[in-house]
């Protein structure tokens, strides 16, 4: 029998804290201000106070199992490069900001060198105006020249409110250049009666890459003033380009490039990042052209603590008898209710819509305990919301009118939300960049911030709140994408050849292995070689062959069934775990059932309800190996890595009361199987390493299990990923290598990096596995160490000791570094 793990996706007593009035200002978005912070920010209570106050409730202190003070640094100015045009200095200087930082001014020179540059600084240290300076300068000049349309720029953000936000920064800006500057947003909330105009003389364009695949690349005829101007492309928060995605963006950059040399321009890259280990490579290996990085932050920051807090155990038993801790979102609730009656600003980061809403729900109802004003001034912010419903809240959080917002990360890139004063981070968000991201949201100000990381019943979690240097005092993690897997590159072949015929001098800017796909795309009828060029020859629109998020598949559509009004979108490949019939949907802090997933057309019906419990659903998966790249001896053991054949099938659903997360019951679904070609990293051991690690057929299955899944927990410790990027499966005897193996897989078409990052750096992360499987407290296993909350088997069976004996025999055969 095999064991998988698929990728995705009791109330302590409240004793509300004493109010304290805190005086707020709210900084220019996109800006920063050097000198002492405001007299406002001064008022505010040191991020000790706030973490001293928030310690004080029963039990709490014990909570807090390490404290980071990061001291403030001071700032080192520099002078703009003397080719920045003078009235864009003086703008700059209107919004307050007498000289750049170093940073800011060594990469505006790399910008007007016509080099392409990534500013890898911290939080909050002016990457923006970094970019803006020269930009602003190029669309100035380009606004006095005789004839054209003078110089233009396109700007590129993950999210569409990181691009509403950066166009009321540049208008702010540039409010001193009149007309010189003409920022525009051309994304799917752009009304159709405005795209022509900023087509037509918009010369700063910000968008999306889904829109500049879908929207801006198959027109271009329409955009070719625009693109045959196009001096540099602004590619914001670039260390979110990782895995698929990451992967399908580069590929819409070279197509972007493409086009742009058949218009006659070669605009310069420039990049913003969070700190990122080699930043220039990475940014080299997204946009395809060589590109310098400047690292060092010459930006002031005031103080930081960062605290790590790990919920209590309760006198729950979960399944097989586990111990339980207290909900990361129970214990994020608590939290954020008490910082709200404090007067401090704060986000909650949490990785589910359902965990945001549920946090956002139960503080407002705390709150209103408290005092009725209260739970108005906290909501939730998530994707899926409508374009209205998402800008309120964006305004209302902007001006200080939200004391609190439990937020998915689609609030963690650089909105600009000045004067928060706290942000919790419900549970490790996978990567330690974006960690550091979140983190990054309090104190934009200058002010001190405070930051809590509280940790999930995970293996990761529980492993960093007690090894704190693994995340102090390592430094982030490299990017991982792979412009090259055939499942990304394919499609978007295809778009090329659609947009512009493509030629063999075209292949090498696609990557060595376009050539060989082209006749498998003619084969399969989608493209047609005609004389020296293959040509798109389809009526359908090849940008549509590909949905470069990753998902796949039309998005499903949450609609009420009693009215027909639409409450949102889930991706289609979650559409099975998160919109199953009898699943437990929550919206803007109301409650609903499913009642029917159409799968046909694409639609979930819902009506509204007050269930107790929450929903989890259960799968089967099988897994067979289809090539095998890499084999390397580990003693009498094999690591090995390659492409494999996933076969999954939700087939229940749990439903768990709320909070305390006690199973009451299951419920059999009848879902499709659906197949996932990837790669994976897997382990085998022979019968005399069994032997000498005293694991016995009886115990043999549940110690592969165990190790399974404890491995998966802390893959994102040496990849760009999180638990739910990556599968595994463990098979005491599988028919291909006829051993006892143990696979992780990327849960993406083609691979996204991840399983060939862990074949990489196998060594040190099964020795962290092991490691965090043995410090434990729990006596056979827990959702700490060894138990997965998605597990298909219901984790079981799962041997603790015996993994730690596998793995320890494992790891005697491993190569030295």
């Amino acid at each position: 029998m095999a064991f998988n793990h698929l990728p995705a996706g009791a109330h302590d007593a409240f004793r509300p804290l004493s109010p304290t009035p805190v005086t707020h200002s709210v900084a220019m978005a996109s800006t920063h201000r050097p000198g002492r912070p405001t007299a406002a920010a001064d008022s505010r209570p040191t991020p000790g106070t706030v973490l001293d106050r928030l310690s004080r409730g029963p039990g709490r202190a014990a909570r807090i199992t390490h404290t980071e003070h990061l001291p403030p640094r001071e700032g080192r100015h520099a002078v703009w490069p003397d080719r920045i045009r003078t009235d864009v200095v003086a703008a700059i200087r209107t919004a307050g900001i007498d000289h750049p930082w170093e940073h800011q001014a060594a990469a505006a020179e790399h910008a007007l060198d016509g080099t392409s540059v990534v500013v890898a600084t911290g939080t909050a240290s002016g990457k923006s105006l970094a970019y803006l300076a020269p930009v602003l300068s190029a669309l100035a000049d380009g606004a006095e020249a005789a004839n054209g349309r003078g110089a233009t720029a396109l700007y590129l953000a993950p999210t569409k409110a990181l691009a509403a936000d950066q166009r009321r920064a540049v208008r702010e800006l540039a409010a001193p250049l009149g007309n010189a500057v003409r920022p525009a947003v051309y994304d799917g909330d752009t009304p159709v009666e405005e795209r022509e105009w900023v087509r037509q003389y918009a010369n700063y364009v910000l968008t999306n890459p889904d829109m500049l695949h879908r929207g801006i690349l198959p027109a271009h005829p329409r955009w070719s003033s625009f693109l045959r101007a196009l001096r540099y492309v602004v590619i914001d928060e670039c260390h979110t380009y990782r895995g698929v995605f990451g992967s399908h963006v580069a590929q819409v950059l070279r197509r972007l490039r493409r086009l742009c040399a058949r218009y006659g321009s070669d605009p310069v890259f420039l990049l913003a990042s969070a700190t990122a280990s080699d930043p220039a490579a990475a940014a080299s290996r997204l946009t395809g052209v060589p590109v310098t990085e400047v690292v060092d932050d010459a930006s002031p920051r005031g103080e930081v603590v960062f605290a790590l807090w790990e919920p209590p155990l309760t006198e729950l038993a979960g399944e097989r008898g586990a111990p339980v801790r207290r909900t990361a979102t129970a214990e994020t609730a608590d939290l954020l209710t008490d910082l709200a009656v404090q007067g401090v600003r704060t986000v909650a980061f949490v990785r589910s819509r359902r965990g945001a809403e549920l946090i956002a729900l139960i503080a407002q109802e705390r709150l209103a305990a408290v005092d009725r004003s209260l739970p108005g001034r906290v909501a939730a912010y998530r994707g899926g919301y409508l374009p209205e419903e998402r800008r309120a809240l964006e305004r209302a959080l902007h001006s200080g009118e939200l004391l609190g917002l439990a937020a998915t990360t689609a609030l963690e890139l650089g909105v600009d939300v000045s004067g928060l004063d706290a942000v919790l981070i419900a549970g490790y968000p996978g990567t330690r960049a974006s960690l550091w991201q979140q983190a990054g949201r309090a104190g934009r100000s200058g002010q001190g911030a405070l930051a809590v990381l509280i940790a999930r019943d995970d293996p990761l979690d529980t492993y960093l709140v007690h090894h704190p240097e693994a995340l102090f005092q390592q430094p982030v993690e490299a990017t991982v994408l792979d412009p090259d897997n055939p499942y990304v590159l394919a499609p978007h072949l295809c778009a090329a050849a659609a947009e512009l015929p493509l030629t063999d001098t075209d292949l090498a800017l696609f990557g060595p292995a376009a050539a060989d796909l082209l006749p498998q795309l003619e084969s399969a009828k989608l493209l047609r070689r005609r004389a020296t060029a293959w040509h798109w020859t389809r009526r359908e629109r090849a940008s549509d062959l590909t949905d470069i998020r990753g998902g796949g598949g039309r998005p499903v559509q949450i609609v009420e069934a009693g009215t027909g009004r639409l409450l949102g979108t889930v991706d289609e490949s979650a559409s099975h775990t998160a919109v199953h019939d009898g699943a437990v949907h929550l919206h803007q802090g109301r409650t609903y059932l499913v009642r029917h997933l159409d799968l046909e057309d694409s639609v979930a019906l819902v009506e509204e309800s007050d269930p107790p419990f929450s929903t989890t659903a259960r799968d089967t998966t099988s897994i067979t190996v289809l090539d095998t790249e890499a084999e390397v001896p580990w003693g009498p053991a094999r690591l090995c890595y390659g492409s494999v054949e996933v076969t999954n099938q939700v087939v229940s659903y749990l439903r768990r009361k709320l909070i305390t997360g006690e199973v009451l019951g299951e419920a059999k679904l009848d879902l499709p199987p659906r197949t996932l070609r990837t790669r994976a990293v897997w382990w085998t051991v022979t019968e005399d390493q069994l032997d000498e690690a005293r694991i016995n057929p009886e115990i043999l299955g549940g110690a592969l299990h165990a190790a399974e899944h404890a491995s998966i927990g802390l893959l994102p410790l040496f990849a760009t990923c999180d638990r739910w990027d990556i599968g595994g499966v463990s098979v005491p005897l599988h028919p291909d290598t006829l051993l006892p193996t143990v696979f992780v897989y990327d849960g993406h078409p083609g691979g996204a990096g991840f399983a060939e990052r862990a074949f990489r750096t196998a060594r040190p992360w099964l020795t962290a596995t092991r490691d965090a499987i043995a410090a434990c407290e729990c006596e056979a296993g827990c959702p700490s160490c060894i138990q997965s909350p998605k597990c298909g088997n219901g984790n079981d069976p799962l041997h603790k000791r015996g993994a730690v004996r596998l793995l320890t025999r494992l790891l005697t055969g491993a190569p030295q570094d």
